[in-house]
């Protein structure tokens, strides 16, 4: 292994840690702020299951990001290559920090993006850049927190009407809370059988999301209506407690998602150093090693347990006050977005979207339930990310450019 993919090695698992620092709140931050877990379960549960998608349903979104931004074919250096890959992962590193520090929220696939686009025009000018990629990523990174903020606001709208206010709840808690602990088994399962087994959205895939999808919610009913069958004679109170189970199942298949679409961002610009490092060539075809998505995998796990706490404040309890079922929408909301794109290989923000079905709860409440001014504080902050992020990618490439 020569130096240079190490040095490599070594700046991915910077970024590695700096998204887990900073993005352990699209995972665990809604669970934590509704109560259904303490900050050290949700470090915990979040770095194992960060770990677990990262290294085993990563490798889709990561070729997207190392080939789809910056056209490589267009630098016939391989060296030029690497020191590009390091100068894009340091830029978004340094931002992912920096709005860490601050508690920020901020998108680290903005901040990868934006480090590649820095370093693309830096090595080949604006021509090295693949604008039209960058403009489809743009817009589903518009697109991905809208979808979060409609799917969260009608999801509570419907959760409310049926399970936690009018007459005959008891009645209504037996109908639809089976409904939507199946509908969440149904939509864990079918992500879990187009990741895991690499299968389209076929009949045969979606009879046994089906099937699973039953089977789970139908136990996870029944366990808990016969471990509090006294306690639904007080619907409120049994409602938020089957959602706060619910929740720390979402919680668990969000952070799943969350690290099989986010190790692209550390990983993406690895791979290009570690395909130029192997073949010497640029552009070629070199399988991704399983332990290079698992080295992304540690640090994110890292991360998590280093400071995971500090941006999880932000999202959990700053924006609106949540309760278990308020969490239980957003964590559904954010999580089917984001792993349906991360099936269609399209690296979207679980930040924005996150963000965004946080947003679409605090509406259904009514706008003075939101923070407008931490709305506003983190807006500003993702405005940023990508210029922050690609002037210092272009000058750090200039900068490696002269030491190497």
């Amino acid at each position: 292994m020569n130096v240079t993919l190490v040095l490599g090695l070594l700046i991915g698992f910077g970024m590695s840690l700096a998204i887990g620092a900073n993005d352990v709140a699209n995972s665990m931050a809604t669970a934590v702020g509704a109560k259904a877990i303490t900050p050290k379960q949700a470090v915990f549960i979040a770095g194992i299951l960060e770990f677990a998608g990262a290294t085993f349903f990563g490798s889709q979104v990561t070729e997207t990001i190392r080939k789809g931004i910056v056209n490589i074919e267009l630098l016939k250096d391989p060296n030029i290559v690497i020191i590009g890959s390091m100068a894009a992962l340091i830029g978004a590193t340094l931002w992912l920090v920096t709005a860490t520090i601050f508690s920020w929220p901020v998108s680290t696939t903005h901040s990868i993006v934006g480090g590649m686009v820095g370093y693309g025009i830096a090595a080949g000018g604006f021509g090295a850049v693949h604008w039209s990629k960058v403009l489809t990523i743009t817009v589903s990174w518009l697109v991905a927190p809208v979808l979060g903020l409609i799917m969260s606001f009608v999801l509570f709208k419907i959760i409310s009407k049926t399970t936690l206010h009018g007459k005959n709840l008891e009645k209504k808690i037996k109908i639809w809370i089976p409904v939507y602990l199946a509908l969440t088994f149904f939509i864990i399962s079918l992500s879990f059988i187009l990741k895991a087994l690499h299968l389209s959205i076929t009949l045969k895939a979606l009879l046994y999301a089906i099937l699973l999808g039953t089977a789970g919610g139908i136990i996870a009913f029944l366990i808990i209506i016969i471990k509090n069958k006294r306690e639904i004679k007080n619907p409120e109170m049994f409602v938020e407690k089957m959602f706060r189970k619910a929740q720390v199942v979402t919680s668990c298949y969000v952070a799943l998602a969350h690290g099989a679409n986010d190790v692209a961002n550390a990983i993406g610009p690895v791979a290009a150093i570690y395909a130029a490092s192997i073949s010497g060539t640029v552009g070629s075809e070199v399988e991704i090693p399983r332990f290079i998505l698992a080295f992304g995998g540690i640090g994110i796990a890292l991360g998590v347990a280093i400071w995971g706490k500090r941006v999880m404040k932000t999202v959990g309890s700053d924006i609106t006050e949540l309760n278990n079922s308020r969490g239980f929408t957003i964590d559904f909301a954010t999580a089917t977005t984001v792993l349906g794109a991360s099936n269609l290989g399209m690296p979207v923000s679980s930040t924005h979207t996150v963000v965004g079905s946080v947003i679409g709860i605090g509406l259904a409440r009514g706008v003075g339930s939101i923070n407008t001014g931490i709305i506003k504080e983190i807006f500003m902050s993702w405005v940023l990310t990508v210029p922050a992020s690609a002037i210092v990618g272009f000058l750090m490439f200039h900068l490696l450019n002269f030491i190497f």
